[in-house]
């Protein structure tokens, strides 16, 4: 095989939950421009769908379906609703979010809701698809994690600008990395590679604040990530060309975790 061929996705199905949102549209896009079938799931059925129609408007083959992550029979649902329409699932990208915890001050209930969908629902994603997954012999799981699963919070990014952020992401982004690597083991004999990429600097809300030279600061790569920055790492890891890869956490951050 051609080494450019194995990044193909042709004749493959890939399902993503989230889409909509920030990293989920690049994600997607970049399944269905390698050529994969897509699914994109989330409980926002109506924003996901209209996004949907945005991709099928270039020509990608993507459908959107609903998925409430916290709850363990719409995670089974959706394998259902997805073999209704494909043959098997190829990819999984556990990409969805719920924040539902503000800061630090928050209700411990909103800590709790969050690791329902964050942690458990994270988990029984993984295990409904990379059963699957195993039964068919081959497959790869990749989790959207974050750079602050691997370090905490630098709080002179934020002073003055924006608090650091509720501590249930840093939470579950941490125990992300580990259960890549338990399932990357569990899995691994049936084929089924599970790996993770860590995310940093993705926020353009962020770009002309005082955050951006900030962080700008803290990178090798002086920028803050674009809106293409994830496509070239996720189509790598859904593919061949990362055949012998696996239990791997890979940060995308422009050098920020490597200082």
């Amino acid at each position: 095989m051609n080494v450019l061929d194995s990044f193909r996705l042709d004749n493959q199905v890939a399902v993503v939950t989230g889409g909509a949102g920030l990293y989920g549209r690049q994600i997607v896009q970049a399944m269905a421009e390698a050529g994969a079938r897509t699914f994109m799931a989330s409980r926002n059925l109506e924003a996901l769908e209209r996004q949907a129609q945005v991709f099928r408007q270039a020509n990608l083959d993507v459908t959107a379906l609903p998925l409430d992550q916290g709850d363990e029979e719409s995670v089974k649902r959706l394998l259902v609703q997805v073999l209704d329409q494909a043959e098997g699932v190829d990819i999984l990208v556990n990409n969805a979010v719920l924040r539902s915890m503000a800061s630090w001050a928050s209700p411990a209930a909103d800590f709790a809701r969050s690791m329902e969908v964050n942690a458990t629902g994270v988990f029984m994603m993984t295990r409904e698809f990379g059963n699957h997954m195993a039964e068919r012999g081959r497959g790869s799981i990749i989790n959207v994690g974050s750079i602050y699963g691997v370090v905490g919070p630098d709080s002179w990014l934020y002073e003055g600008i924006m608090d650091m952020g509720p501590p249930d992401y840093y939470f579950h982004k941490g125990g992300m990395i580990q259960l890549t690597r338990f399932a990357a083991s569990k899995l691994g004999p049936q084929g089924v590679r599970v790996n993770a990429i860590a995310p940093g600097g993705f926020n353009p809300d962020l770009l002309g604040t005082e955050f951006e030279p900030r962080y700008n600061a803290r990178t090798f790569l002086g920028r803050m990530a674009n809106e293409t920055d994830l496509k070239g790492l996720v189509v790598f890891l859904a593919s061949d060309a990362s055949a012998y890869i696996t239990g791997a956490s890979i940060p995308v951050d422009g050098g920020l975790t490597a200082k």
